[in-house]
């Protein structure tokens, strides 16, 4: 299976957590590895994806859209049933803010610059014009990450905010872009 389109893209439940989170720990070695940019604000190496996120997803996706803490995510399913990608969204944590979702998104090294991206981004966008009251997605990627601002560029995502030394990561200074795509007039 060569082309991305094939792939198919599902709404994940509580049976998918165990495989999804095997997934993110391998994802995650590849995070400022062998040339590759930093794509999450966590030192290379580090080996496995923090508690508290994890514990974020087990209670968000159990959660009703607009209440805190609530996430949904989705999963591209590869022919052997492997994860060749994600994309989140959940509620931002101010109570002001329930109009607005933040956004993550990772690709499996096997499948990235073949379209998936491009595909969780639209996952995600319909499902949310479709099934919720959210106007605005928001996200945080690392300045660095080209590969990633330009995907998000592309799909319609304007950056609102570059931060100067945002993040110290392993001793280095990290610049963090803030980006918003706009799904519907409040």
């Amino acid at each position: 299976m060569d082309n991305a389109a094939a792939l198919t893209i599902r709404a994940a439940g509580e049976a998918d957590l165990a495989p999804f989170f095997a997934y993110l720990d391998d994802h995650l070695r590849d995070n400022g590895a062998n040339g590759t940019p930093l794509f999450q604000p966590i030192a290379p190496g580090q080996p496995r994806l923090p508690a508290g996120l994890r514990i974020a997803f087990i209670k968000g996706i159990d959660i009703p859209v607009g209440q805190p803490g609530w996430r949904r995510l989705w999963l591209a399913i590869d022919q052997y049933g492997d994860i060749a990608g994600h994309i989140d969204l959940r509620g931002r944590p101010e109570p002001a803010a329930t109009h607005r979702a933040m956004l993550g998104m990772g690709v499996h090294r096997v499948w990235r610059r073949r379209g998936l991206g491009r595909r969780l981004l639209e996952t995600a966008a319909q499902w949310a014009r479709a099934e919720t009251d959210v106007e605005w997605i928001d996200l945080e990627v690392l300045s660095d990450n080209l590969p990633a601002v330009e995907l998000y560029a592309r799909a319609g995502f304007t950056t609102v905010a570059r931060v100067a030394d945002m993040l110290r990561i392993a001793g280095a200074s990290h610049d963090l872009n803030y980006m918003t795509y706009r799904l519907r007039q409040g």
